[in-house]
């Protein structure tokens, strides 16, 4: 069993790390223009949260990425999908209220954070079923 971290060169690249990169950019990006609107445009504060989400969370999606390079575990794309979603419902609802003054839908920002909890509970539960690949 090999206890590298780095993949040795020429091995393929884990298509979770593609898209936890993708994803976690985006979520990257989107917290720091959310946070530069909220400094001149949003007198809600719900804009400034949506942001916070957004960057606490997307170090995590790169983690998740790179942890799929070196280790196998089932959770891992179950905590992706969910955090992802989960910051699409919650930070989603945010926006849409302080810009259009309305909601995606009734309920949608407590189940977006209500996934984004369960996808850290997959993250715990990746923790204990991780392998190495």
């Amino acid at each position: 069993m090999s206890h590298r971290m780095i993949p040795a060169p020429g091995e393929p690249t884990s298509a979770l790390l593609r898209a936890c990169l993708v994803l976690g950019g985006i979520a990257g990006a989107a917290g720091v223009m959310l946070l530069a609107m909220a400094a001149h445009m949003d007198t809600t504060g719900l804009i400034e949260t949506a942001a916070q989400m957004l960057l606490f969370h997307a170090p995590a999606i790169l983690v998740i990425g790179a942890l799929s390079q070196t280790r196998q575990s089932p959770f891992l794309l179950y905590a992706l999908i969910l955090m992802v979603a989960g910051l699409t419902l919650f930070c989603g609802d945010l926006a849409s209220r302080a810009f259009a003054d309305r909601r995606l839908f009734p309920m949608s920002a407590p189940t977006g954070g209500t996934m984004v909890i369960i996808g850290w509970a997959a993250v715990i539960l990746a923790a204990l079923r991780i392998r190495a690949r």
